[in-house]
């Protein structure tokens, strides 16, 4: 069944009120829309907002899962704006309360911080997290990071002793030393819809802007420029146009397809264009597009399938192949038709071996390039910089080295 969109409708700016944005201040800071969906009709709903550093906006998601004995699961939530939770109470008018709330990762600042608050507004709630929780600079107790006392449990490594066994397997990825902190995620499993809930090991980039990014389409044009003094349009074109180069940034962070400017030559462009707009990084523009900043992007894309993000690939799960590949063997059990990560497109239409095949770059010998195997799509010079910063972090002692692929 389609994807259906519940809430393509104005509403009132106080309803997007999130007041805790300090805490960890990412674009759009207070201001939240939220967008939910239906996935699978009176089982399985998406609320989408979006999250992003200098106008390089992903959505953020969470996954609601109605319970065959009634109530709610809540995975991996969103901030609890006035409009989230109006839109949360409508389902548990209908299908029950929440009982559930999963936080399936420990290093994934921008899903903590939501879960203490989302968790107060629903009470009679238990909480179950990742297990090997920490913070920094100081590694406090769960309580003082704003878990509910009482209600917070640490999922186990056996899924069949939790109370939600009877409609879900799980399966944790990690710890993974990284050195301020481990990385670790979990994979949720719901038999009865095939549905596979992961946070950020897998991703999917659609080729045009998901439309809870186009509620304020600004970091959509701001990003269609080509050069420093170009003016754009508000049309289709210039929105996929500037979705697909936010796309590149937002995984590799310097694409090859990007001439940095430097920073008296920004400002001398942003003087001559006269740009006073609060919105355009306080004025300055400090790279341009190459012409083949498409291929990159059809390179990342590679059709729609699901594939590791780069920082993962370089940073991440190569300290840790063989552990990450079992991993990978046990998801691959299950029988799922869909999955549902938190960023960037969902549902994904995919089974386990395109799981298994996005995994190929821990690998000795790639699959078959037909096979869609990840490593051989990604252009090796998109992930200059995020080598550069691995090369950095190894030699100052924060990070250890990759192992050998398996």
């Amino acid at each position: 069944m389609p994807v259906q969109d519940l809430t393509h409708q104005a509403s009132d700016p106080k309803d997007w009120s999130w007041k805790l944005w300090p805490i960890v201040p990412l674009y759009p800071y207070g201001q939240r829309r939220t967008l939910r969906k239906e996935v699978v009709k009176d089982t399985i709903w998406t609320f989408e907002q979006i999250q992003g550093i200098l106008y390089v906006v992903t959505p953020i998601r969470m996954t609601v899962v109605k319970l065959e004995a009634g109530g709610l699961l809540v995975y991996a939530p969103v901030a609890p704006t006035p409009e989230c939770l109006r839109l949360m109470q409508d389902l548990v008018a209908v299908h029950g309360t929440v009982k559930y709330i999963i936080l399936p990762t420990v290093s994934g600042i921008e899903h903590k911080v939501f879960v203490g608050p989302f968790a107060r507004r629903f009470p009679q709630s238990q909480l179950f997290v990742a297990p090997s929780q920490w913070s920094f600079p100081l590694n406090l107790p769960l309580s003082w990071l704003g878990f509910p006392l009482g209600r917070t449990q640490i999922l186990p490594v056996d899924s069949s002793t939790v109370p939600f066994a009877n409609e879900f397997d799980y399966a944790i990825l990690g710890p993974i030393a990284l050195g301020l902190g481990p990385f670790e995620e979990v994979a949720l499993f719901h038999r009865r819809s095939q549905t596979l809930l992961l946070t950020d090991t897998l991703v999917s980039v659609p080729e045009t802007p998901p439309e809870i990014v186009q509620l304020d389409p600004y970091p959509l044009l701001f990003h269609a420029k080509d050069n420093v003094t170009d003016v754009v349009e508000d049309t289709a074109a210039t929105r996929i146009k500037g979705w697909q180069r936010v796309a590149l940034f937002g995984f590799y962070f310097r694409p090859s397809a990007l001439n940095i400017v430097e920073l008296p030559q920004a400002i001398r462009a942003a003087r001559k264009v006269g740009d006073r707009s609060r919105k355009a990084y306080f004025g300055l523009y400090p790279f341009a597009w190459k012409p083949n900043w498409k291929k990159s992007f059809e390179a990342l894309r590679g059709g729609g399938r699901p594939f590791v993000a780069p920082i993962l690939q370089a940073l991440i799960l190569n300290r840790a192949p063989q552990e990450t590949l079992d991993w990978v063997d046990k998801v691959a059990s299950w029988n799922f038709r869909r999955i549902i990560p938190c960023h960037f497109d969902a549902p994904i239409t995919a089974e386990p071996q395109q799981f298994i095949n996005a995994f190929g770059f821990l690998k000795q010998q790639p699959l078959d390039k037909d096979c869609g195997d990840n490593s051989s799509t990604l252009p090796e010079a998109d992930f200059e910089l995020l080598r550069e910063l691995e090369q950095g972090l190894v030699k100052l002692g924060i990070t250890p080295p990759p192992k050998a692929r398996v």
